[in-house]
């Protein structure tokens, strides 16, 4: 299933998304530091900060330390995003030290279907419009912040969408493994082969 994950069409991103971050006002590209490999996990900032917020709390404790230790070496950037800077304040509270970028102001929360209003952009979460989440028994409120894991690919100076999962999706998504399976170049392991046409996976000493 991982192999064939990797293998799904990437679409290439051709909007110029911008980013609020502490150390100015970063593009998607600038997110990669340099890796091939971006995972964004999309942040849900609600008023009063409440229980989606929380509920998102567990997964940064869970995956933080376990991934930290392997990104580097398997070209992999991560970090949070959300549509609001007001989840920095929440960061430096929990005293977390990831890298987060406030997408405020761009379409990317809209376009990667975590940020749900009819008046900017059609509604879709979970590779379901409202009708399809009806047919399915599905609740459909589809409004306001959802939660989801995004993961980008940069080939020079391009920057490709590779994969996205939502809700439950995400809840196995907790540690170093299960994040890198959900990447371009998986666990780089040596029974793991790259899609034909990718630029050679890094190998390492």
């Amino acid at each position: 299933m991982n192999a064939e994950r990797r293998r799904l069409h990437m679409v290439k991103v051709e909007k110029d998304y911008g980013f609020e971050g502490p150390n100015g006002k970063p593009s998607l590209k600038d997110l990669f530091e340099g890796r091939r490999q971006l995972i964004v996990y999309h942040f849900i900032v609600r008023s009063g900060m409440g229980q989606g917020v929380l509920r998102l709390h567990g997964f940064r404790k869970r995956a933080g330390r376990s991934v930290a230790t392997r990104q580097m070496r398997h070209e992999v950037r991560r970090g949070f995003s959300s549509s609001a800077g007001q989840a920095g304040c929440y960061k430096a509270q929990k005293g977390w030290t990831i890298a987060w970028f406030s997408s405020f102001g761009s379409d990317f929360n809209y376009d990667f279907h975590v940020t749900l209003d009819p008046k900017v952009a059609p509604v879709e979460y979970n590779y379901r419009n409202k009708e399809m989440a009806r047919a399915k028994d599905r609740p459909v409120i589809m409004e306001g912040e959802e939660h989801g894991l995004s993961v980008f690919f940069r080939i020079d100076d391009d920057v490709f969408h590779t994969y996205s999962a939502y809700a439950r999706g995400t809840e196995s998504l907790t540690d170093a493994y299960r994040l890198l399976d959900t990447t371009p170049y998986g666990r780089q392991q040596d029974f793991e082969d790259s899609p034909a046409g990718w630029p050679q996976k890094p190998t390492y000493g």
